[in-house]
């Protein structure tokens, strides 16, 4: 899926315990710079969300402005995208596992991690476990979705979902047509649905239909990756900022309130990003961008 890449992007492949992790970094002009090694560069790492057809492009309108000045990485997590989608039970643990295989092989130095929504939160738990890995984490809308208690993700019955060959049948017709995966954007991730475009339907719908991606897709949406972040927030010690779409849905503003004020010596700013919902990175890149180059210069 390169064809939605950036340009001078390619794809690299690491291998973990579960499977071929594929990820984008530079790789040819106008990033190769003669005057610049890519070692020399401080790693940067781009972590997408969860949810139906995710995967690397989430973060694509914003990690090229990095391009020259760290060594941008943006893996497919295992079950999205290009990286390899075995058939199994998805559970918090193989992503906790997979994470911290691909970050030891990708870079020997800590790493600032750029993540969102779900992913952050296990970025939150991962960097509580090994915060040796970890030189500052800048996250989207991190939440659990089982936060102090709370279910706020599940949209659909449990019961449904966990129907056998049904549960398949909801994934094919909920997330594998373009009709579906713009609804879901529009409807879902997005505050102004006008800035939906063909490209991030068309980008959405080719990580959907990759082969066996209902298995990760469905452990999202049956809530097998919930978890209530609240329990371990307070043990984090990497710095971490922590920006929230407006209008993000089922994860409002007022829950990272709550959760960032659980631990302010880790968390050192909370920035509220007026007009987006889950997703301002693809909303408002440059918005995002300023923020980021913010908050890198203070973690320098």
């Amino acid at each position: 899926m390169l064809e939605f890449q950036p340009p001078g992007f390619g794809q690299r492949v690491v291998d973990t315990s579960l499977g071929a992790m594929v990820y984008y970094t530079p790789v040819a002009p106008p990033w190769q710079l003669a005057s610049v090694e890519d070692d020399c560069l401080p790693p940067l790492v781009f972590l997408h969300n969860f949810g139906g057809g995710a995967w690397a492009y989430e973060w694509s309108k914003v990690y090229p402005a990095f391009a020259t000045t760290y060594r941008v990485i943006a893996p497919d997590l295992i079950g999205w995208g290009k990286s390899a989608h075995p058939i199994r039970d998805y559970s918090v643990s193989d992503y906790l596992t997979i994470l911290s295989e691909f970050l030891t092989q990708v870079t020997d130095s800590p790493v600032t991690v750029v993540a969102s929504s779900l992913t952050g939160a296990i970025i939150i738990r991962l960097a509580i476990d090994r915060p040796e890995l970890f030189k500052a984490l800048l996250l989207v809308s991190p939440s659990g979705f089982a936060d102090f208690g709370q279910n706020s993700g599940r949209r659909l019955p449990l019961n449904l979902i966990r129907i056998p060959f049904l549960n398949s049948i909801i994934y094919t017709v909920g997330a594998t047509s373009e009709i579906a995966v713009a609804n879901f954007l529009v409807q879902f991730l997005f505050a102004k649905p006008e800035r939906v475009t063909e490209e991030m339907v068309a980008a959405y719908l080719a990580s959907a239909q990759q082969q066996n991606a209902e298995y990760a897709a469905l452990a999202f949406l049956r809530g097998d990756l919930y978890f209530d972040l609240s329990l371990y927030i307070e043990q984090l010690s990497v710095p971490t900022v922590i920006f929230w779409g407006e209008e993000a849905q089922f994860t409002p503003q007022s829950l990272g309130k709550r959760l960032a004020s659980l631990n302010s010596t880790a968390i050192k700013g909370f920035e509220v990003i007026s007009q987006t919902g889950i997703l301002p990175h693809l909303e408002q890149p440059a918005v995002v961008i300023g923020l980021l180059e913010h908050y890198l210069r203070l973690f320098i």
